[in-house]
Protein backbone atom coordinates (compact mmCIF):
# COMPACT_ATOMS: atom_id res chain seq x y z
CA UNK A 1 0.00 0.00 0.00
CA UNK A 2 1.59 3.61 -0.70
CA UNK A 3 1.79 6.09 2.27
CA UNK A 4 -0.77 8.51 1.94
CA UNK A 5 0.80 12.48 1.97
CA UNK A 6 0.07 14.07 4.63
CA UNK A 7 -1.13 17.90 3.62
CA UNK A 8 -2.91 20.72 5.01
CA UNK A 9 -6.23 21.97 3.26
CA UNK A 10 -4.26 25.22 1.79
CA UNK A 11 -1.36 22.73 0.32
CA UNK A 12 -4.23 21.15 -1.07
CA UNK A 13 -5.88 23.82 -2.73
CA UNK A 14 -1.94 25.04 -3.61
CA UNK A 15 -1.45 22.11 -5.49
CA UNK A 16 -4.24 21.94 -7.38
CA UNK A 17 -4.04 25.67 -8.27
CA UNK A 18 -0.58 24.75 -9.79
CA UNK A 19 -2.28 21.83 -11.82
CA UNK A 20 -4.90 23.63 -13.46
CA UNK A 21 -2.57 26.21 -14.54
CA UNK A 22 0.02 23.90 -15.70
CA UNK A 23 -2.74 21.77 -17.77
CA UNK A 24 -4.74 24.38 -18.81
CA UNK A 25 -2.27 27.41 -19.48
CA UNK A 26 1.52 26.33 -19.92
CA UNK A 27 1.00 23.12 -21.27
CA UNK A 28 -1.32 24.28 -24.32
CA UNK A 29 1.22 26.91 -24.92
CA UNK A 30 4.57 24.59 -24.93
CA UNK A 31 2.58 22.42 -27.65
CA UNK A 32 1.48 25.37 -29.67
CA UNK A 33 5.18 26.78 -29.82
CA UNK A 34 6.41 23.34 -30.39
CA UNK A 35 4.00 22.85 -33.26
CA UNK A 36 5.12 26.42 -34.96
CA UNK A 37 8.68 25.10 -34.22
CA UNK A 38 7.98 21.51 -36.14
CA UNK A 39 6.34 23.68 -38.87
CA UNK A 40 9.95 25.50 -39.83
CA UNK A 41 11.40 22.35 -41.26
CA UNK A 42 14.90 21.01 -40.11
CA UNK A 43 14.25 19.62 -36.81
CA UNK A 44 17.88 18.22 -35.58
CA UNK A 45 19.22 21.99 -36.06
CA UNK A 46 15.84 23.52 -34.90
CA UNK A 47 17.10 25.15 -31.50
CA UNK A 48 13.49 26.24 -30.40
CA UNK A 49 12.13 22.64 -31.45
CA UNK A 50 13.97 21.34 -28.98
CA UNK A 51 13.97 23.86 -26.29
CA UNK A 52 10.26 23.26 -26.63
CA UNK A 53 10.27 19.19 -26.19
CA UNK A 54 12.47 19.66 -23.26
CA UNK A 55 9.95 22.22 -21.31
CA UNK A 56 6.93 19.89 -22.24
CA UNK A 57 8.75 16.74 -21.10
CA UNK A 58 9.55 18.89 -17.80
CA UNK A 59 5.47 20.10 -17.44
CA UNK A 60 4.29 16.40 -18.29
CA UNK A 61 6.43 15.18 -15.59
CA UNK A 62 5.53 17.74 -13.24
CA UNK A 63 1.54 17.26 -14.09
CA UNK A 64 2.28 13.49 -13.95
CA UNK A 65 4.07 14.07 -10.10
CA UNK A 66 1.29 16.40 -8.94
CA UNK A 67 -1.58 13.75 -9.80
CA UNK A 68 0.36 10.87 -8.12
CA UNK A 69 0.19 13.43 -5.34
CA UNK A 70 -3.75 13.85 -5.10
CA UNK A 71 -4.03 10.60 -5.74
CA UNK A 72 -2.43 9.77 -2.24
CA UNK A 73 -3.13 12.74 -0.25
CA UNK A 74 -4.68 12.94 3.27
CA UNK A 75 -5.79 16.61 4.20
CA UNK A 76 -4.88 17.44 7.68
CA UNK A 77 -6.09 20.19 10.02
CA UNK A 78 -4.63 21.30 13.22
CA UNK A 79 -3.17 17.72 13.72
CA UNK A 80 -2.64 18.01 17.73
CA UNK A 81 -5.81 19.07 18.79
CA UNK A 82 -4.19 22.56 19.93
CA UNK A 83 -2.96 20.33 23.15
CA UNK A 84 0.16 18.95 21.42
CA UNK A 85 2.02 19.64 18.33
CA UNK A 86 1.25 17.97 14.78
CA UNK A 87 0.79 18.43 10.60
CA UNK A 88 -1.32 21.77 10.34
CA UNK A 89 -0.48 23.26 13.65
CA UNK A 90 1.14 26.70 13.89
CA UNK A 91 3.58 26.42 16.95
CA UNK A 92 5.73 29.64 18.66
CA UNK A 93 9.53 28.63 19.31
CA UNK A 94 11.78 30.65 21.57
CA UNK A 95 15.21 30.07 19.98
CA UNK A 96 18.50 31.75 21.29
CA UNK A 97 16.30 34.35 23.04
CA UNK A 98 14.24 35.19 20.05
CA UNK A 99 10.47 34.14 19.72
CA UNK A 100 9.39 32.53 15.96
CA UNK A 101 5.85 31.22 14.49
CA UNK A 102 6.69 28.25 12.43
CA UNK A 103 3.54 26.33 10.64
CA UNK A 104 3.98 22.58 10.85
CA UNK A 105 2.86 21.28 7.36
CA UNK A 106 3.43 18.52 4.82
CA UNK A 107 6.47 17.88 2.81
CA UNK A 108 5.25 19.01 -0.39
CA UNK A 109 4.24 22.53 1.08
CA UNK A 110 7.14 23.03 2.74
CA UNK A 111 8.57 26.39 2.28
CA UNK A 112 11.73 27.26 5.26
CA UNK A 113 11.76 30.80 4.43
CA UNK A 114 8.15 31.31 5.07
CA UNK A 115 8.34 29.21 8.03
CA UNK A 116 6.59 26.34 6.93
CA UNK A 117 8.51 23.65 7.95
CA UNK A 118 7.71 19.72 7.47
CA UNK A 119 7.06 17.13 9.42
CA UNK A 120 9.28 14.85 8.55
CA UNK A 121 12.35 17.44 8.56
CA UNK A 122 14.76 17.39 11.91
CA UNK A 123 12.50 20.03 13.65
CA UNK A 124 9.46 18.74 12.49
CA UNK A 125 10.03 15.60 13.64
CA UNK A 126 11.29 16.49 16.70
CA UNK A 127 8.13 18.97 17.56
CA UNK A 128 5.53 16.16 16.74
CA UNK A 129 3.77 15.55 19.51
CA UNK A 130 5.02 18.14 21.74
CA UNK A 131 3.21 20.11 24.03
CA UNK A 132 3.69 23.75 25.33
CA UNK A 133 6.62 24.27 27.65
CA UNK A 134 8.56 21.37 26.47
CA UNK A 135 11.87 22.13 25.14
CA UNK A 136 13.19 20.03 21.97
CA UNK A 137 16.99 19.65 20.81
CA UNK A 138 17.54 19.93 17.24
CA UNK A 139 21.31 18.84 15.15
CA UNK A 140 21.85 21.33 12.80
CA UNK A 141 24.79 22.01 10.92
CA UNK A 142 25.92 24.87 13.40
CA UNK A 143 25.14 22.31 16.43
CA UNK A 144 22.92 21.45 18.59
CA UNK A 145 19.63 24.08 18.66
CA UNK A 146 17.50 24.25 21.88
CA UNK A 147 13.79 25.29 21.16
CA UNK A 148 11.10 26.06 24.00
CA UNK A 149 8.02 25.51 22.95
CA UNK A 150 5.80 28.78 23.74
CA UNK A 151 2.32 28.59 22.21
CA UNK A 152 0.31 25.49 20.08
CA UNK A 153 -2.16 26.64 17.59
Amino acid sequence: MINQIKITKDGLEALKRELSVLVDEKRPRVVERLANARSQGDLSENSDYQSAREELEFLDGRIDEIEDVLKNVKVVSNGGNGTSIGVGTKVSLKVNGKSHLYEIVGEWEADPVNKKISHTSPLGQALIGKKVGEKVAVDAPAGKVLYEILTIG
